[in-house]
């Protein structure tokens, strides 16, 4: 926008083709003139025009306009100015219907703002005054809306109805109050209800009369209808509705004390029902004809009693006399007599008399207080005569003096079985010796018990037992061991006492001593004990007597001599206590065989098996031995047989040996013939030496040989032989008998033997070995020696080796 001139009363000019009037603002690009300094812009060059005239006069009032350009375009906006000289009243904006009791907000509106001057707006509503009155003011200047306005929120009650509300246009610098705007106020509620009542006290004696009087005050709508109603029950009698007065009567002319109560007023309209606060008519008159409550009746004997006097008055009794059998009680002047302890001399007739303002009463009847008990000097009595014995028959009866009520049952203790005991007579079948004392109570609503009665039972004697005395462990064999007779009880008291072993009668006494018990005293022990009435028995009581393995035996099945190939079972038996825990074997050598079962099973036997067996026993007291028991074993035919071949083989071998022997004795004596020649002769020996370490052949000379046997690994033996050199067979120088050596030979063969001093090893000599393997060594003589006889050439003959061994 280019230009902006506000023209008051402006006319436009055909002639210069332009507005004229009186300008109060021009604004060009570049400045703005202020003809008259009331007028303000307070807008923009682009949409907001807005102008502020302050103050404004009388005189500005007719058409305002604002003649704007922009480049090429013009236009003018003419706006009408009407200036009064009193301010317009506020409208006052409320909602379609007020009810009562709902929150409320109205609103007071001005269509104009003046932002120059210090106006408010104020709210007053009958009496009420702001700023009593909660309300908001908020003022608008924009170019959507100009307005002032002030909202009051308050809750709507039924005495609004028909008020004045007013909303005031304030101004706090001179005048003052500028204008003001009124509405009636609408309130819709419920009929407002006045009571009145005649006489003004509601306290009234019987038969006077009362009035009372139900208006309605106000009501939006009209009322529909309206009536009293008494205790929550409408009351239609001695009612009188004036419709137009909108009042409702009512009158009652001469009350009684049935009309005593709660009454209100109701009142009905469109909107609802609404009732008066109640109106509690009281009629007051002396105390009626008295009666008298027992609680509780009837009463037991020691029990609290309460009597209470009944008799209705207005205004309560203040003072009550009691009687009792025509008596008046002392000291009993409230409405309730308390008795703590009900004795049977409190029984009888019972009846009062109450007292008010207004006068005393009279007695309508009297009341009866009943004393009940149980029964008294209950007893129970024994019918038997005396004395009672275990398994009789007993009569019991159970008496008493008096009860009230009637006795209507019995009963009995301790509780059994008992034959029809409601008759008050009790029969026991058998009774028992250990019987507890009986009572018996006879009942009507309560049971009074007699006191026990004991029926003095005679009976043999009771729990009869043998008690160890010494030793308090085990018993062993030596030990000394005493035992007593003992029992729980027994009527009458004296008794004897006998002891049985094995049912058989011992002797008499309390108690059984063994100076030195042995095992054949063990066995079933009783104690008996007697009295005038009969015997009882203990339990058998099992004396054990410990002791170490005796009497063993060994048992041989299936007899002491067994064929051998069969089998024996020899058994280890004896006696014991505790039983053998372990048993030994044992031969005829007293070798232990090691084994430790009762029996020894032999299967199969044999020749071996045969002599005396004896075995041991042990348990945790000792070790006990049995003599020995002798097991022979004889040959089958079998054997029988071979042994006799054996026999006849050995004969023959006997034989054969004696003919070889004959023949060793002959080549015998001819080799010590032999051996008798050589020591004339000139011959060579040699010995043969068994070394355990390995050697090779020595070497002696050109004509030495070394014999070496290759058959023992870990022995070498050696012969070395030296021969004549020359085939002359001539001495050599230092050779023994060459004198000898001349003499012709005597049979000029070859003979060679070995010897050799020796406790020999097998192997360890060649050409040795021994005749039977499983034959022992044995310490011999073996030598050997090669004699050349006479000189020149040997004949031939067959060449020997003999062997000779000399044993010692």
């Amino acid at each position: 926008m280019d230009n902006l001139t506000v023209y008051h009363n402006f006319v436009y000019n055909n002639g210069t083709k332009d507005f004229n009037g009186i300008i109060l603002y021009r604004k060009t690009k570049t400045e703005e003139s202020l003809p008259q300094k009331r007028v303000k812009f307070l807008g923009d060059n682009r949409s907001n025009c807005t102008l502020l005239i302050h103050p404004v006069q009388a005189q500005d009032n007719g058409q305002l306009g604002l003649r704007m350009t922009s480049g090429t375009a013009k236009w003018m906006e003419p706006i009408a100015l009407n200036i009064s000289e009193t301010a317009p009243a506020p409208h006052i904006q409320l909602p379609p219907e007020i009810q009562e009791f709902q929150e409320v907000t109205v609103t007071c509106l001005l269509n104009f703002s003046c932002p120059g001057d210090e106006i408010k707006l104020k709210w007053s509503l009958g009496e009420l005054l702001s700023p009593e009155l909660d309300s908001v003011t908020s003022t608008s200047l924009t170019l959507q809306a100009v307005y002032t306005q002030s909202k009051l929120t308050f809750q709507a009650e039924w005495h609004h109805h028909g008020k004045n509300l007013t909303c005031q246009l304030w101004n706090d610098t001179a005048p003052g109050l500028l204008s003001q705007g009124t509405v009636r106020l609408d309130v819709k509620h419920l009929p407002q209800l006045k009571i009145e009542v005649s006489p003004n006290r509601t306290n009234v004696i019987k038969g006077n009369s009362v009035t009372m009087t139900c208006q309605i005050t106000s009501s939006n709508p009209e009322y529909l209808s309206m009536s009293w109603v008494k205790d929550g029950i409408p009351w239609k009698e001695q009612e009188t509705l004036q419709r137009e007065q909108k009042m409702v009567t009512l009158t009652l002319s001469e009350v009684t004390k049935e009309m005593s109560g709660k009454y209100h007023c109701e009142a009905r309209n469109a909107l609802g029902i609404v009732q008066s606060p109640d109106v509690i008519l009281l009629v007051h008159y002396v105390p009626e004809p008295s009666k008298v409550r027992i609680s509780p009746s009837p009463a037991k004997e020691g029990d609290t009693v309460t009597l209470t006097c009944l008799s209705p008055a207005s205004p309560p009794p203040t003072n009550y006399t009691w009687y009792h059998n025509n008596m008046e009680v002392p000291r009993s002047t409230d409405v309730t007599f308390r008795i703590q302890r009900v004795l049977l001399r409190h029984a009888g007739n019972y009846f009062c008399e109450a007292q008010n303002s207004l006068g005393r009463g009279t007695v309508a009847q009297e009341a009866q207080l009943d004393v009940q008990y149980s029964p008294k000097e209950v007893t129970t009595v024994i019918q038997n005569p005396s004395p009672i014995r275990e398994g009789d028959t007993v009569t019991l009866s159970c008496n008493y003096t008096s009860s009230n009520p009637s006795v209507t049952r019995y009963e009995w203790s301790p509780p059994g079985s008992w034959n029809d005991p409601a008759t008050g007579v009790l029969m026991i079948q058998k009774v028992a010796w250990n019987a507890e004392p009986f009572r018996c109570a006879a009942c009507n609503q309560w049971c009074s018990w007699a006191p026990a009665v004991n029926l003095h039972i005679q009976y043999a004697p009771k729990g009869v037992k043998i008690l160890p005395i010494t030793p308090h462990s085990e018993i062993r064999s030596g030990h000394q061991v005493l035992l007593r007779c003992d029992f729980s009880s027994s009527c009458p008291s004296d008794v004897r006492f006998f002891w049985k072993k094995n049912g058989i009668l011992l002797q008499e006494g309390r108690e059984l001593s063994f100076d030195s018990i042995s095992p054949e005293d063990a066995g079933n022990y009783n104690c008996l004990v007697n009295n005038s009435i009969g015997q009882s028995t203990s339990e058998a009581w099992m004396l054990q007597v410990l002791y170490k393995p005796r009497r063993l035996r060994v048992s041989i099945s299936p007899k002491d001599s067994v064929m051998e190939g069969q089998t024996a079972v020899l058994t280890c038996e004896g006696d014991a206590n505790p039983p053998i825990s372990q048993y030994t074997w044992f031969d005829w050598n007293n070798q232990d065989l090691y084994h430790y079962d009762q029996m020894l099973r032999l299967d199969p036997v044999n020749v071996q098996h045969s002599g005396a067996y004896w075995c041991q026993g042990t348990n945790r007291l000792g070790v006990g031995q049995s003599p020995p028991s002798t097991l022979t074993i004889y040959y089958s035919p079998e054997t029988i047989s071979k042994r006799v071949a054996l026999g006849v083989g050995l004969c023959l071998a006997v034989l054969l040996l004696a003919f070889w022997g004959i023949k060793f004795q002959r080549n015998w004596k001819r080799i010590q013939s032999q051996q008798e020649a050589q020591e004339n002769s000139s011959g060579q020996s040699f010995f043969v030496r068994n070394k355990k370490v390995r050697r090779h052949p020595l070497s002696e000379g050109p004509h030495s040989l070394g014999c070496y046997n290759p058959v023992v690994e870990d022995a070498v033996n050696y012969a070395v032989l030296n021969f004549p050199v020359g085939e002359t067979d001539r001495p050599r120088t230092g050779d023994a008998g060459t004198s000898e050596a001349q003499r012709p030979s005597l049979s000029r063969d070859n003979t060679v033997t070995y010897s050799v001093v020796k406790k020999h090893q097998v192997g360890d000599y060649e050409n040795v070995t021994p005749e039977a393997p499983e034959a022992p060594e044995d310490e011999g003589i073996h030598y050997s020696e090669l004699v050349h006889l006479g000189l020149g050439e040997r004949p031939l003959v067959q060449d020997t080796v003999e062997y000779v061994t000399l044993k010692h």
